[in-house]
């Protein structure tokens, strides 16, 4: 595992929520529970701050190499409060690992239990102290190093691959419904980013950001749907992202 970054951002659902003319929501918090939606189990409502309205998504994870910047781990998981936390310490896990491996991650990751669980795992994390009226799990021995500086100026390089994939990948507005064919088209489009980063790496670089790229894990498989003759199918590529 070579120095990482990792972030979790909402992907939006191709599905509304139900609605119910006979009962009188003033007043109350809209949740999953009186509000699941109809066309897509899977989505959970979901903001990612409190001045944002709730809106039904999945949570798309990405794990970046550091200095050239490829995607080398993808996750899509329920939109929760503790779901980025959890699909990173799962994609750390599954990665090899190398000396002195360090992950940087923005402030929603600084917890206690993740601090220790990366530290267990023999990674370092990297990241952005939390000090909104608690104490940050991140401690000075940690700070105090020229590597974590460089580590938080490199972390918001991540944005980039959300952006991309949003845009010019389509993910801003998925095509399917259902976690397992949205998870494939995220993993799909972060495929085709990788291969524009690789473009555009300098020939010094180029071993190094291929070897970061270990592939990414057997959830990728091509869902299959149900053709109109019975047949089982696959959607084409073309038709999951633009790339």
């Amino acid at each position: 595992m070579q120095p990482s970054r990792i972030d979790g951002s909402a992907v939006p659902a191709r599905a509304i929520y139900a609605r119910h003319a006979e009962r009188d929501f003033h007043g109350e918090k809209r949740t999953n529970a009186a509000h699941p939606s109809t066309t897509d189990p899977d989505a959970r409502l979901y903001r990612k701050s409190p001045s944002q309205g709730a809106k039904l998504c999945h949570m798309g994870h990405l794990t970046t190499e550091n200095r050239y910047g490829p995607i080398v781990e993808t996750e899509l998981t329920p939109a929760t409060g503790w779901g980025e936390r959890a699909a990173a310490e799962a994609m750390i896990e599954d990665l090899p690992r190398c000396p002195h491996a360090t992950l940087a991650a923005d402030k929603a990751y600084d917890t206690a239990a993740f601090v220790a669980n990366m530290r267990e795992q023999g990674v370092v994390p990297h990241l952005a102290q939390n000090i909104s009226g608690r104490r940050s799990a991140i401690d000075g021995w940690t700070t105090r190093h020229p590597n974590y500086a460089v580590s938080q100026r490199a972390r918001k390089r991540i944005e980039e691959a959300f952006g991309w994939i949003k845009t010019i990948g389509g993910l801003r507005k998925p095509r399917h419904r259902g976690r397992d064919k949205v998870r494939w088209t995220f993993t799909l489009t972060a495929a085709a980013y990788n291969l524009i980063r690789l473009k555009k790496t300098p020939r010094g670089g180029l071993m190094i950001a291929q070897s970061s790229i270990v592939g990414f894990r057997d959830h990728a498989e091509t869902p299959t749907t149900s053709g109109r003759d019975g047949n089982k199918t696959t959607p084409s590529p073309r038709s999951s992202a633009t790339c």
